[in-house]
């Protein structure tokens, strides 16, 4: 996955975010989720084509968009364990290390830190700085 290399508008920072309807989970790898509603679909199985809509955000305090595939207005595709995003979506979309596997028209917090994120580099241009944790609002479609 990449990040945008421009900032979104203003509107964008104005999308909605999902609701825990409780704590968060953490898992033995440090990502932390929750599911705002839990999908009645398939789970996606590793290196399969998946869509996913999402808002990625700063997980600093700043609550900053940097990225959002409903600003594009299409879901992102990608195949699931293949290495294609970073590992923390690997993680909290395919499941696995204590988390469930999301299910098709489901939607989910996640909270990545920055070792399943983009790591010390950072991404998009300085967007998201090295050593960022970052919350995303997937929903898998």
């Amino acid at each position: 996955m990449t990040a945008a290399t421009t900032p979104l508008p203003a509107t964008a920072r104005g999308l909605p975010e999902l609701e825990c309807p409780g704590e968060l989970v953490t898992a033995p790898s440090g990502l932390q989720f929750c599911d705002a509603s839990v999908g009645a679909g398939r789970e996606p199985t590793k290196g399969t084509l998946i869509k996913a809509h999402y808002t990625g955000r700063l997980a600093d305090g700043t609550g900053r968009v940097f990225d959002s595939s409903y600003t594009r207005g299409s879901p992102l595709q990608f195949k699931i364990g293949a290495g294609q995003v970073i590992r923390g979506w690997d993680e909290g979309i395919l499941g696995g290390d204590g988390v469930p596997p999301m299910k098709v028209g489901g939607k989910r917090v996640l909270v990545i830190p920055a070792k399943l994120g983009y790591g010390d580099r950072g991404a998009g241009g300085g967007l998201i700085p090295g050593g960022a944790t970052l919350k995303f609002d997937v929903e898998l479609v």
